[in-house]
């Protein structure tokens, strides 16, 4: 496995700044020619590699009007049919769906997906259309990066200890020489991306090397929920992250601030403009309207969210052998109206990174990740079942007359699903919902489980969390 690791430039002269960004602007058209020419089927999708369009700009005289280096076009290419791969991907986990959906027939959707893997999906009518419709044409827009072969960059320590890369130029045998604010050299492929006046530079490393994959998960086996004032709550009861609410709660209304300073003053420059008086227009635009302080705040900002939440996420593999997750990546629709503060910080809620950070963390430290439907995890209640009302942080269950702290309820009960017979991964929510309320009916008459019964029978025969916690604990026993 590997992970993105990013180095500094520190005070960097403006004469290198410049030579970096103009090597950057020539090579903004190189991945605009590719999004163009080979962003469609006719690209990735008919099965062309990076290494088939360098030859041919080679002999077509494509490359000479970049005015850049061999390496650094190539590279380049290289790179931007590698994002065009990416999207094609995205878009076929879309078809993927639509197929299901369309059909129950198991040969039909056999041949489906073997034509869509194979890149043979235009001549399949469906699922030409559905290409179509998930698959659209990119564009380029990026016009400040520069990747560098692994074999085309060096690093030295000066007499003062202080670390500088050495990266091609413009010119051949002409290096750019970057002083770094770190002292670990980066290796590999690397990605030189300019911001603000400086250089970011971004290589990956193997996962296995970093301190923290080296440490042992625990034996337990716990079920998480991700939450917004904690990053992670486990079924012990116990809060990870505790911080994540208020660090998100604070950027979100500083943004809120100073996004209303700066409407306000481009409503005057705005005005001024209009009155003939370009000069104030001007200077309220360079000395107020910047993007260099702001970029470089929400940087900072991102950099202690993913902190807080990976130290969460690690806190948790430190005790479980088996770490048992809501599966979020569907979207809820909820019918309560919340106000736009609410809605505003709700907006800023980090759960793909959580879903990052337990799925990195697990797999760099050998601990098994098992996703379970979310659907009314956090308004069920854990003893008996029955939908609850939630209050804020609080379940109140009429069953049970028992109120719970709604996170840890919610924690307790997605560990309790991943060996649900009845409930899967897929399992629409109006299903869910039904399953819950025949339970509790049983409950509340006191009848037996009707195993017998034909629609549950289907139920436990299709439903993959059994056999995806058996497997699991069977890896963390090897």
């Amino acid at each position: 496995m590997k992970v993105t690791r990013i180095a500094y430039s520190a005070r960097l002269n403006s004469g290198k700044c410049a030579a970096l960004w103009e090597q950057a602007r020539r090579l903004g058209p190189v991945r605009s020619e590719v999004w163009q020419r080979y962003g469609s089927i006719s690209g990735v999708g008919s099965g062309l590699r990076d290494r088939q369009v360098r030859d041919r700009w080679l002999v077509d005289g494509t490359h000479v009007r970049f005015g850049v280096l061999a390496n650094a076009w190539k590279e380049t290419v290289r790179d931007a049919m590698a994002d065009i791969a990416t999207n094609l991907a995205s878009a076929k986990v879309q078809v993927r769906r639509a197929v299901f959906r369309r059909t129950g027939d198991p040969g039909e959707r056999k041949r489906m997906l073997a034509a869509l893997a194979a890149d043979r999906w235009a001549g399949d009518p469906f699922l030409a259309r559905q290409m179509r419709k998930h698959w659209k044409r990119g564009r380029n827009r990026t016009h400040d990066q520069i990747v560098v072969r692994a074999d085309q960059h060096n690093t030295a320590t000066d007499g003062r200890g202080r670390l500088w890369l050495a990266v091609p130029g413009l010119q051949r045998r002409q290096m750019v020489r970057i002083p770094l604010s770190t002292t670990v050299a980066p290796t590999g492929t690397l990605r030189l991306i300019l911001r603000g006046g400086r250089v970011e530079v971004h290589y990956q490393i193997d996962a296995s090397q970093m301190r923290s994959s080296q440490r042992p998960c625990g034996d337990a086996t716990v079920g998480v929920d991700k939450g917004y004032t904690e990053a992670l709550t486990d079924s012990d009861g116990v809060r990870h992250g505790s911080r994540l609410g208020e660090l998100l709660t604070s950027e979100s209304d500083r943004l809120k601030e100073r996004n209303r300073r700066r409407a306000k003053l481009r409503s005057i420059a705005n005005t001024a403009a209009l009155r003939g008086d370009h000069a104030k227009a001007r200077r309220i635009t360079v000395n107020n309207l910047g993007t260099v302080k702001r970029d470089r705040q929400a940087a900072r900002h991102r950099a202690r969210v993913r902190t807080e939440i990976f130290t969460a996420a690690h806190r948790v593999v430190d005790k479980a052998a088996t770490v048992v997750a809501e599966d979020l990546t569907k979207s809820f629709a909820g019918r309560k109206t919340l106000g736009r503060n609410v809605n505003r910080r709700l907006a800023a809620w980090t759960k793909g990174a959580t879903a990052e950070a337990l799925t990195s963390v697990s797999e760099r430290r050998g601990s098994a990740l098992v996703h379970v439907n979310a659907a009314y995890t956090s308004q069920a209640c854990h003893r008996c079942g029955r939908l609850g009302r939630r209050h804020g942080d609080r379940l109140h269950c009429t069953s049970c007359g028992v109120v719970w702290q709604a996170d840890v309820n919610a924690a307790i009960n997605i560990l309790q699903r991943a060996g649900d017979p009845d409930i899967a991964l897929h399992t629409p929510h109006h299903a869910v919902r039904q399953i819950l309320q025949d339970r509790t009916d049983r409950h509340r008459t006191r009848l037996p489980v009707q195993d017998s019964n034909s629609a549950t029978i289907e139920r436990r025969a299709n439903h993959p969390n059994r056999s995806a916690m058996s497997n699991s604990r069977k890896q963390v026993d090897r």
